[in-house]
């Protein structure tokens, strides 16, 4: 998340670094306090469903052949089985039978995975209630530990070559920010905690985590951490206010009415709005890092910039970043609800109901909250990195001037312009323009 800037920000003075501290010390702690506070304490026990035993095989055999008609179906009519149909043979690998080949029928029904000779699959266990002694078999997908775990090996390893040192750190980011959404959010919320209360900590805790690690203990690291945090609270204000506004209820897909079915005291409100907040903590992280850095790369470059010159330069970057970022988050979204985007067109109801429908609604209220959010980031991040940059660039009593660049020997080019009487490269004309003497 973030950014990447190679160059480190140079150390900010003393009196920037004591306003810092005194700023983000505190929240830090608070966030540390509440966690422990909201800590799930014991193991959430799920709800008690049928434990299907789940083991591993091998596709050794697939034996295709058509399909039986249904009963009291005339002969070529075209209502029996679709198919396909047929039997699979497959070498288990786990359970009572390991060792053994066992004959399965042939996986069919919408969403039914198609097997082949040396796939590696996964079989269920089936038990007749009638005949617990009896049992018998099912495919119900391909194994994917081994392709995923070359994938993460791919790509640790990209983002090393690429980053280095850098990119090593955004890698541990990565891992703890999946710790916290693991070990503290999703039990929290799973314990009956309040999701809007525990996303918040909960991303405060990854912004805290990620940001110092990746981007080091620095001034322009704090200015970004209260930048984001800022934002993060913003973003759950608005999403609260717009959420009572439409009266969303939660139950904007399938997913949400399933886990309402198999926990029922979960706040299905609260968890909508904790997924804005930490759908919005990712963007943000880039967003506030970025502006941060173009303020000090910015006070640095010239330091006799004033506050409000850093600001409005600054400023301008971080218009044509959001320009960019807000397409970004509205296809992100739709990407992930193409299905239910594709359910909506096929729906013959006027428009004007379908956009203010639940599930619509849902999608253009995420959508909305976290571009708000993000757009809201950048003055916010840039006007507190104005305030700290001038601080460490345009005070030369704080800061060392720059040592006078070395006299360059002369060149090719030099020579080639000293003949054509034009005046020698680095020799200025009135202005202060390279140009003029010519």
């Amino acid at each position: 998340m973030g950014a990447d800037h190679t160059r480190p920000a140079p150390s900010a003075p003393p009196r920037v670094r004591r306003i810092l501290v005194v700023a983000v010390v505190p929240l830090f702690l608070a966030t540390v306090v509440a966690a422990l506070v909201l800590w799930p304490r014991g193991t959430h026990e799920p709800t008690a469903g049928a434990d299907v035993p789940r083991y591993h095989g091998t596709v050794a055999r697939v034996v295709s052949e058509p399909c039986p008609p249904a009963p009291g179906t005339p002969e070529g009519g075209s209502d029996g089985p679709t198919g396909p149909c047929g039997t699979v043979t497959v070498t288990a690998e786990q359970g009572p039978d390991a060792g053994r080949q066992i004959e399965v029928p042939i996986p069919a029904g919408p969403g039914a995975p198609r097997v082949e000779v040396g796939d590696e699959i996964v079989l269920v266990e089936l038990t007749d209630p009638a005949d617990p002694a009896a049992k018998s078999y099912q495919i119900a997908e391909h194994q994917r530990g081994k392709p995923l775990i070359w994938l993460a090996v791919l790509f640790s390893v990209v983002i090393v070559a690429f980053g280095r040192w850098r990119g090593l750190a955004a890698l541990g980011g990565l891992i703890a920010s999946f710790t916290i959404l693991l070990g503290f959010v999703l039990p929290g919320i799973a314990a009956g905690q309040s999701p809007l209360l525990v996303a918040i900590v909960g991303a405060a805790l990854i912004m805290f985590v990620v940001l110092y690690l990746t981007h080091g203990i620095t001034a322009q690291t704090s200015v970004a951490v209260l930048g984001t945090l800022g934002s993060l609270v913003l973003t759950g204000v608005l999403g609260a206010l717009t959420i009572a506004a439409t009266h969303l209820t939660g139950f904007g897909d399938e997913d949400a009415t399933t886990l309402s079915m198999f926990q029922q005291d979960v706040d299905l409100h609260g968890l909508l709005l904790a997924g804005i907040i930490i759908g919005s903590l990712g963007v943000l992280d880039d967003v506030t890092v970025t502006q941060a850095a173009t303020v000090t790369e910015l006070a640095y470059a010239n330091p006799g910039l004033s506050r409000l010159q850093l600001y409005r330069a600054a400023t301008r970057v971080g218009r044509a970043h959001i320009a960019s970022t807000v397409n970004t988050i509205v296809l992100a979204y739709a990407g992930a609800s193409l299905p239910l985007l594709l359910l909506l067109v096929a729906d013959s109801r006027p428009l004007t109901q379908i956009l203010t429908s639940e599930f619509m609604a849902t999608e253009i209220v995420r959508s909305t909250v976290a571009t708000l959010g993000l757009i809201a980031a950048v003055p916010l991040t840039t006007g507190l990195a104005a305030l700290v940059a001038p601080a460490r660039g345009g005070n030369r009593a704080d800061v060392e001037p720059p040592a006078p660049p070395a006299a360059r020997p002369p060149t090719e080019r030099d020579a080639a312009l000293e003949a054509l009487g034009g005046a020698v490269a680095g020799r200025r004309g009135p202005g202060g323009s390279t140009d003029a003497a010519w």
